[in-house]
């Protein structure tokens, strides 16, 4: 079945791009930062520290305004850590900009690549994060898998799932 899901991604991915880049054309961020929709970060456009990264995977303007308190926490409760916080959307982005601004560098940003296993087993080794957060109901099979694959933890927080939702999920998950 990830087979497949993946399949879709990699035929989608020419059109999902081409959207992007027509979506810019009215909010220019949408333009900013391709590469790292791909997988790609240059190693000087993020700290590379010796700090361990906590990953908190925020889509849009919601989840990040969600994730303020616990991402508030994981600092005071780790202080040796650095946190990564991911995003979707540019206005996810800025808005992870205005509220953790006063806690840089500990809090990096960057988008998450789309959900193909090659682009995010890129992001899982150059981040080499110890701990994946997904804020609400954010599950991406390909990132998950490959959370497995290089034993990175997963937790969903602040999500709400119904009982038919949790059995269709259930049953998926026995396919993967």
């Amino acid at each position: 079945m990830r087979l497949l899901y993946s399949m879709a991604w990699w035929l989608a991915l020419p059109l999902v791009l081409t959207r992007l880049w027509v979506r810019g054309r009215k909010e220019p961020g949408y333009r900013q930062h391709l590469a790292e929709r791909l997988g790609f970060y240059p190693a000087n456009a993020f700290t590379q520290s010796a700090q361990p990264v906590l990953w908190v995977h925020a889509v849009s303007v919601g989840e990040t305004r969600a994730a303020q308190p616990l991402i508030e926490a994981l600092l005071a409760a780790y202080p040796a850590h650095t946190i990564l916080l991911t995003h979707m959307t540019p206005t996810g982005r800025a808005t992870g900009r205005e509220l953790f601004a006063k806690y840089a560098p500990r809090v990096l940003q960057c988008y998450l690549p789309y959900d193909t296993g090659w682009m995010v087993g890129r992001f899982l080794r150059h981040f080499a994060p110890r701990l994946c957060v997904l804020m609400e109901t954010e599950v991406w099979p390909n990132a998950v898998a490959q959370c497995v694959r290089h034993r990175v933890p997963v937790a969903l927080v602040n999500a709400r799932l119904s009982e038919r939702s949790l059995k269709k999920a259930q049953r998926l998950s026995r396919l993967i």
